[in-house]
């Protein structure tokens, strides 16, 4: 489970606040995730989070002590940009993000919960249909969806999944699941406060590509 469990989220604070130095170190190591569900269609959802990371990187690098906290960014940006925001900078580029975060985290507490096709128990497609129907489905347009929904075809067996997850290595079910779960833990800690954050600011838009 070393892809996930070298590189876990920390505890957030008690007020939810998201470091950034810390967020962006641990979400750097995800993108090679989608190389796990073996289809190229994913390529874009893998080139995108890893866009938006540097965006909100090269944010925070201009002022780490101003952009300490994810919030801090996202109100800085509210108060810069006016009326052009949020649809612009780092807090766009963390809209996009989150949704690609949450894809991750439906997909990997659906497998955990042991959600699967009692009539292809060995194949991982309705975990992830319910990750992508509730976590991006509703921002892309016809075609992007149509080219998902053909992807769904070449999503990997199960246990070619959990091998990928494993970096190659021969882990049971049993074993990878339970790693899963303890990821989730912080993981899911921090998307939710993410999201929190963009309806509080009411900062999130719900246009699709």
């Amino acid at each position: 489970m070393s892809l996930l469990m070298d590189n876990q989220f920390g505890e957030l604070p008690v007020d939810k606040s998201v470091d950034t130095k810390f967020f962006l170190e641990s979400v750097a190591y995800l993108p090679p995730f989608f190389d796990c569900l073996g289809s190229k269609v994913f390529v874009p959802i893998k080139s995108d989070i890893s866009g938006n990371i540097t965006k909100i990187r090269s944010v925070y690098d201009k002022d780490p002590a101003k952009y300490a906290t994810l919030q801090q960014i996202v109100e800085s940006e509210k108060e810069a940009y006016g009326t052009e925001w949020p649809k612009v900078g780092a807090t766009l580029a963390l809209m996009w993000l989150k949704r690609g975060l949450r894809f991750i985290q439906i997909l990997l507490q659906s497998l955990a919960d042991g959600e699967k096709d009692e009539n292809n128990p060995n194949l991982i497609r309705v975990n992830i249909t319910k990750a992508y129907d509730q976590a991006l489905k509703k921002y892309h347009g016809w075609l992007v969806q149509k080219i998902f929904k053909a992807a769904l075809f070449a999503a990997p067996y199960k246990s070619d999944f959990i091998k990928a997850l494993s970096k190659g290595q021969e882990v049971r079910e049993e074993d990878c699941m339970a790693s899963v779960r303890q990821f989730l833990i912080n993981y899911t800690a921090t998307v939710d406060a993410i999201y929190e954050m963009y309806t509080t600011l009411n900062a999130e838009l719900d246009y699709s590509v």
